[in-house]
């Protein structure tokens, strides 16, 4: 059966339709090309070139061939360029999770733009998902990777996951714009302690509900927590109707709803953990590029 190199050496004779020109486009002598060529005629049982001291051509099934030649190197390239890329995570699939809050922060949005520029070829499959459904989802191999708020609470979690820290970011009170402190930049917690909160439900968003839990406890006093939203952005239009105050990840400020005010925490330990999580165990070239690509994305964030 007749391999790839003897296909380009037929290509080439067929094309240059000189054995001369041939062997110099393919840098070597011109005694084994013809050797080749005629091992492939034989192979096919069919004559491809007709030639004699002056001239070469084309006979019909060579000119048949030729195009077949053409197709099959082309797919051979294009196969060959498919594994290069894939070997390098510029193809594939990537599947991505992050919690709403996240949407919000420029690590992720910075990341995806990267992402697509370095490996446009890498189908991305993204979705929402609170943290702790995060880990879940990433021990049975439904998602590839996430950006998570928390670490994970299981020890045996902890040990099949790998988790890169990107940021620490403020926790700050959004308040309704009437309230008594709303011109203050920033304020302690307990200087709040008998005003309403409004929440997320802790089944969903355990990290920002456990976060105000222990900050107030801190401060020595319990909120008083009297409506709650499922969503994070939803917490924001409850503030703006003066039902009561929320505590919220800094880049929410991006957020600039009517009759909201946003104060910056004193309080220590006033910030929500941002991390990558992915599985130990999976070593895959689409998710090594994009773990490079959050720390570039982070890096160039920082510096902005």
């Amino acid at each position: 059966m007749f391999d790839f190199r003897q296909l380009r050496y037929f290509v080439a004779v067929a094309e240059e339709l000189s054995f001369t020109r041939a062997a110099i486009r393919l840098h070597l002598s011109q005694p084994p090309l013809s050797q080749q060529i005629q091992s492939l005629e034989q192979d096919l049982g069919v004559r491809l070139l007709e030639r004699n001291k002056r001239n070469v051509a084309l006979t019909e099934p060579g000119k048949i061939f030729l195009e077949e030649a053409r197709q099959i190197l082309a797919k051979a390239d294009e196969a060959r360029s498919h594994v290069v890329a894939a070997a390098k995570g510029h193809s594939g699939q990537l599947r991505l999770a992050y919690t709403t809050s996240v949407s919000f922060h420029p690590a992720l949005p910075q990341t995806l733009l990267r992402y697509g520029q370095i490996a446009p070829n890498v189908r991305l499959q993204l979705s929402e998902m609170y943290t702790e459904p995060q880990f879940a989802a990433l021990l049975a191999g439904h998602i590839d990777v996430g950006f998570v708020r928390d670490e994970p609470l299981h020890a045996q979690d902890a040990r099949n996951l790998r988790l890169r820290v990107i940021d620490r970011e403020p926790l700050v009170l959004a308040v309704p714009i009437g309230h008594r402190l709303a011109g203050r930049k920033s304020l302690r917690l307990i200087e709040v302690a008998g005003d309403a909160f409004i929440s997320q439900p802790r089944e969903l968003a355990a990290t920002l509900y456990d976060s105000l839990v222990k900050l107030a406890t801190k401060a020595s006093f319990e909120p008083l927590i009297i409506q709650q939203a499922q969503q994070i952005n939803g917490l924001l239009a409850l503030v703006a109707a003066g039902l009561g105050m929320a505590l919220v990840p800094a880049s929410m400020r991006a957020v600039r709803l009517a009759g909201v005010s946003y104060l910056a925490l004193e309080d220590s330990d006033a910030y929500l953990l941002l991390a990558v999580a992915c599985r130990v165990d999976d070593d895959s070239p689409a998710l090594r590029q994009f773990m490079a690509t959050v720390a570039d994305a982070v890096t160039a964030v920082q510096g902005l």
